[in-house]
């Protein structure tokens, strides 16, 4: 069971690119995320946007365009935006946004300032992403963000695979990340065994890397 709002009711206003908007009153996250999924999938918009007033965030979801914008305001205003590659994204952000607003989102994939950025090359967008981490324990946390999106634990528990399963036409902005995060903190990648997916991305495991993942389980 979802925890509940304290205090709760929250409201919130969801708001769709054919002009349609809905104000709801709800008790908690998973609420909020039933009534935004119906509100979401009876429509073919290009944006939809959940609104939390009370709070000064709001997220936009625009599936046309393959992209999410989070906004704060206040006295510190800030925007950030997401290219979205799988179209099951969508709904999981906004769960996310539900349950702890513009923060939950932080770790939801490679957030930019400028939506210009979005528009670089999937490789390109990796490496300007892996340069933003310039300490050894922000690296690692995002190494282990990757890992707990698309990874597991081989079965012999010597390494950690990252994108498992996955193609080498998926994924590519955070492979190109991941790959220089690897070789900023100085981990060991290893080649992937005979039958495993073209994708996928071996790396032999090591305490740092333990730990973080582990809190990612």
């Amino acid at each position: 069971m979802a925890r509940p709002y304290e205090p709760g009711p929250k409201q919130f206003v969801f708001t769709a690119g054919d002009g349609s908007v809905e104000h709801v009153s709800v008790g908690d996250p998973q609420e909020a995320y039933l009534a935004f999924s119906a509100f979401f999938r009876g429509r073919d918009c290009d944006t939809y946007t959940i609104e939390d007033e009370a709070a000064g965030q709001c997220v936009v979801l625009m599936p046309r365009a393959g992209v999410i914008s989070r906004i704060r305001r206040g006295e510190q205003p800030r925007s950030e935006h997401l290219r979205i590659d799988r179209a099951n994204r969508y709904l999981p952000g906004a769960m996310l946004f539900f349950e702890n607003g513009y923060g939950g989102l932080d770790r939801f994939g490679q957030w930019f300032p400028d939506r210009a950025d979005l528009d670089a090359s999937p490789e390109a967008r990796g490496a300007a992403r892996a340069a933003t981490f310039t300490t050894e324990a922000a690296a690692i946390v995002e190494v282990a963000r990757i890992w707990a999106d698309s990874g597991c634990v081989d079965p012999s528990g010597a390494y950690h695979v990252f994108f498992e399963s996955h193609g080498v036409d998926d994924d590519r902005a955070e492979r190109a990340e991941l790959l220089q995060l690897i070789g900023f903190l100085g981990l060991e990648r290893v080649d992937a065994p005979a039958g495993a997916a073209g994708g996928e991305v071996w790396v032999r495991t090591e305490p740092r890397l333990d730990a973080e993942c582990a809190r990612w389980s």
